[in-house]
Parts: structure tokens; sequence; C-alpha cells
């Protein structure tokens, strides 16, 4: 398999507000998300990343979508440098729970606006489209305004509009938190319909049984740094008996116990 995406050794560190150093009960402000982190992805896989909120999945994968800069370290995209931002969002779909549609719009304007954006003509517009709105079940909600639509459909537009330019790779933070199973299935279905097409898919998650029903490698972070990095198969044979949610509790009060 064909590396797609290298992650080595990035660190990123934010700075508190007094507010927020009050609730984290610290008098340091500045707060390591993560540190010194590495990995890979490859293509047809999907790579999972496993952690409690607030463990640095979120920004690792802004690094990555060169939402924003790691401190230190480096990142390439198909042998690319995120430096080079307008050709690295060429190549990904990036879809975090952070993105708000505008609610006045309609899937099928918005659709069409940010294919515009990507400058895919209006004939694979139309195409792409079509295939998109059937699988995710837009096609009847077509004109209606997102302000209007449910919490689930407002996911699965914004879903298929991160799609619009068919990248080869695809990071989704949190894809199905929140969503109710039907709707998950179809999203966790497509997931598993690109992996077989040959794309990488990564996603960011806290939910155990999804990792180890579509992942097929996984990396568990937790403070900011990756402690366990390898194939699932892998991470159950080293802990037997024991499923993922189960191995993950063992390493995290490991580390709580530190």
């Amino acid at each position: 398999m064909s590396e797609t995406i290298n992650v080595k050794n990035i660190t990123k560190t934010f700075k508190l507000s007094k507010k927020q150093m009050k609730i984290d009960q610290t008098d340091n402000p500045l707060k390591v998300a993560i540190s010194d982190l590495s990995f890979s992805t490859y293509e047809g896989e999907i790579f999972g990343l496993l952690g409690p909120n607030g463990a640095g999945k979120t920004t690792t994968l802004r690094c990555i979508a060169t939402l924003i800069k790691p401190d230190s370290g480096e990142i390439t995209v198909n042998g690319i440098d995120v430096s080079h931002a307008v050709e690295i969002k060429k190549r990904i779909a990036f879809l975090t729970n952070e993105l708000k549609l505008e609610e006045q719009f309609t899937p099928n304007y918005l659709f069409d606006y940010f294919s515009l954006l990507h400058e895919i003509s209006p004939e694979d517009t139309q195409k792409r489209k079509a295939d998109l709105f059937g699988k995710f079940g837009i096609t009847k909600f077509a004109e209606v305004k997102i302000g209007d639509l449910s919490s689930g459909m407002k996911q699965k537009v914004s879903i298929v509009i991160s799609l619009v330019h068919d990248p080869n790779i695809i990071i989704f933070d949190e894809p199905t938190n929140g969503l109710d199973v039907l709707t998950a299935k179809t999203v966790t279905d497509y997931l598993l319909e690109q992996r077989n097409a040959g794309k990488t898919v990564i996603i960011s998650t806290h939910i155990m049984n999804l990792v180890e029903k579509i992942c097929d490698r996984v990396g568990i972070i937790i403070n900011g740094k990756m402690l366990v990095c390898d194939t699932v198969k892998n991470v159950l044979n080293n802990y037997p008996g024991k499923d993922i949610e189960e191995i993950f509790f063992n390493i995290y009060n490991e580390v709580s116990h530190e």
C-alpha cells in the first residue's frame, strides 16, 4: 500500500485564557494539545483515532487539514508539505462538528457553490450530486433550507458537501456523533465503500465499537500522546479475550496512575 499521510513528531500548544485556566485548575497558561505525535496512513484503509474528549484528536486532524499549524514536526499529504494549503485542500475532504452551514441556503445551492469553488464542471457537478444525494437520502430535501432540516439531515448534507470534489483522502472528525442508528449506518457504509475503492479514510471517535467494526488500524491518543498505533487485529491479539473498549480503559488507567 502507498503512504498517503505522514505525521512526524508534531507538537501543538495553545495559550489558555484566565477563565480557561480557572476551569482547568491550572497556573500554567499553556496547554499541550498534542505532544511528539507520529503516524502514517495508507491507500485502501480506514484509520481510527481513538481517545476521550480533549485527547488531541481534533487538533491532530486540524493540523493535517491545514486549519492550524503545529509548533514543531512535519506533516505531508501525498508527499506534499501541509504548508501548501491550497494543494492539500484539493486532495482531502475534511468534516468537523464545528462546520456550520448557512441556514438560509439549500443543499442544492451549497453543493453547486462548493463545486464551483473546486472548479468542477456543471455536468460533473450534477452527476456527483445525483449520486451523493441519492446515497444519503437528500434528494427530496434538496430545496429545503438548511435551517429547516433535522440535525441528522444537516450532518448528511455537511458530509456530502465535503465530498463534492471526490477526494482520495477523507478525514471525518466524530462523523457519527449524535446521529440516529440509521443515519450512522449510512455514514459508516459509505466510508467502507470508499475504503474498498482504494481511498484513505481517517476518523476520530470516542465510540469504541465503531473502531472495532470498521477500522483497519487504530491510534489511541491520551493526553496528546499516541500510546498505541497498530492494526486493530494486532491490538486485539495483544490483549487476548478483551475488546477495544476494555483495552482502551486498561491503557487509560495505566496512564492515569503514572
